[in-house]
């Protein structure tokens, strides 16, 4: 029986060193302007992530079916989830795919307000690839904040976000990529793409650092975990492989209602499915799978054609996936209500049946847990991240109140009020000098 069991693999994440990031939030001084303006990056700056949690869901992952595949259900990332968590829509356009011309020194002036003499003494090369030092760019971003330039300010400060946070490539440093991904500012596509293309690799190769968005994919994950205190507490003290070899179909948060009105991007172009590209790859993935988390009905056993699987790595195309994936992009085939009728957000018995039977030829990577017998571990219980939609998610979680925080906010109010008062007696004395002298010259004789 040990034989047969699926072994498990040596996983870690890419997690960068977010302090500094943390820092600069103390100059954003319109939280949900920014908000409004560049979706919910700020709370993702502060999200604490279970590591433990993580590591053990990527051994689930099915590089069949390029999904998450648990004993009696599967759960997939999807672009209309990303979009939602991280509060930026996805634009109906060719997405990221590297094959875009490297910015100018003159584009990113333009872009971050940065004199492009800086700009061309700073970019460097690291790994390959060209980019601009993180020290480099939060000296920058502090400066534009200390200044109160806001603009200039933001830009830098979430281009940082992007290179940092959305797509940590390379430590301590924002590569071409992010840069060029900023300036399109429609990252949903190509976030999910680099989630699937890593965890695919990695488990491909057995093991190894996942590269991603870890705050996103953790958020996405623990949305649909039970809601209920007594699994977040887990006051037995299980790990995380014992608890979620436990969960069933029914344990699952499967839907939320800010989905209501959404469309599903359920294929493009010639693709029976959707093509991702990530930054490092491509790789296709199944909304058909996850209809369920959009408030559609599962019924049947998926149609094989409909999940067939395609992956590549950057520099390693010899089928040119990349450019089909391409113009794929220009044909988005979209369902909603009218098409996958009403939502019900159920999973019937011919559905469920095929993901157990899934489940028994691909092997969980753990036991089955026994009532008589739990495994033992320390506490590990799921912080409140406020992943649905609350209100107060753009800072009264993730923006540290400090004294430093309202003194720079009351400045920027001060100089505000100075520069209105400076407007005013301008306008004041123009009026005067426009009018004074032709009401005095009419009351001559």
């Amino acid at each position: 029986m040990e034989r047969s069991k699926r072994h498990t693999k040596k996983y870690s994440f890419r997690q960068p060193d977010l302090k500094e990031l943390r820092n600069l939030t103390s100059y954003v001084l319109d939280p949900l302007g920014f908000k409004a303006r560049y979706g919910k990056l700020l709370p993702l700056l502060t999200t604490q992530v279970d590591e433990g949690l993580m590591n053990t869901l990527a051994q689930f992952y099915d590089p069949l079916y390029h999904c998450f595949s648990f004993p009696d259900f599967q759960l997939l990332p999807t672009l209309e989830e990303y979009a939602h968590l991280v509060g930026i829509p996805i634009l109906d356009q060719v997405p990221f795919s590297g094959l875009e011309s490297i910015p100018t020194s003159r584009e990113i002036t333009d872009l971050l307000h940065i004199d492009e003499s800086l700009v061309k003494a700073h970019m460097t090369t690291k790994g390959g690839i060209q980019g601009l030092p993180s020290e480099f760019l939060i000296a920058q971003a502090t400066v534009y904040g200390k200044a109160m330039s806001e603009d200039a300010f933001e830009a830098i400060f979430v281009l940082l976000i992007y290179g940092s946070v959305l797509f940590p490539n390379i430590d301590e440093f924002v590569d071409v990529n992010a840069i060029r991904i900023f300036s399109a500012l429609n990252p949903v596509p190509t976030l999910l793409g680099d989630a699937y293309v890593s965890l695919h690799l990695r488990n491909v190769k057995g093991g190894g650092a996942i590269v991603c968005c870890l705050p996103l994919l953790y958020k996405w994950f623990i949305s649909h975990l039970p809601q209920t205190v007594a699994f977040k507490e887990n006051k037995g003290c299980l790990r995380w492989s014992t608890r979620l070899m436990s969960l069933t179909n029914d344990d699952i948060s499967w839907y939320d209602r800010a989905y209501d009105g959404v469309q599903i991007i359920d294929s493009c172009g010639e693709f029976s499915n959707v093509p991702l590209l990530g930054t490092c790859g491509g790789i296709s993935y199944n909304p058909i799978l996850a209809r369920h988390q959009l408030g559609f009905p599962l019924k049947d056993k998926p149609n094989n054609i409909l999940l067939e699987g395609v992956f590549f790595q950057e520099g390693k195309d010899p089928q040119g996936l990349k450019a089909r994936m391409v113009r794929a992009w220009r044909k988005i085939h979209k369902k909603g209500r009218s098409e996958l009728g009403p939502k019900n957000c159920i999973a019937l018995e011919p559905y469920t049946t095929w993901v157990r039977k899934r489940a028994s030829e691909y092997l969980m990577p753990y036991d089955y847990p026994r009532p008589t017998s739990l495994v033992v571990a320390g506490p590990s219980t799921l912080p409140n991240q406020g992943v649905f939609d609350d209100p107060g998610d753009t800072w009264t979680s993730l923006l540290p109140q400090s004294s430093k925080f309202w003194k720079r906010r009351y400045d920027r109010l001060a100089k505000d009020k100075v520069d209105m008062e400076a407007t005013y007696e301008r306008e004041i004395k123009r009026l005067r000098a426009a009018y004074l002298p032709a009401s005095r010259a009419s009351r001559d004789p």
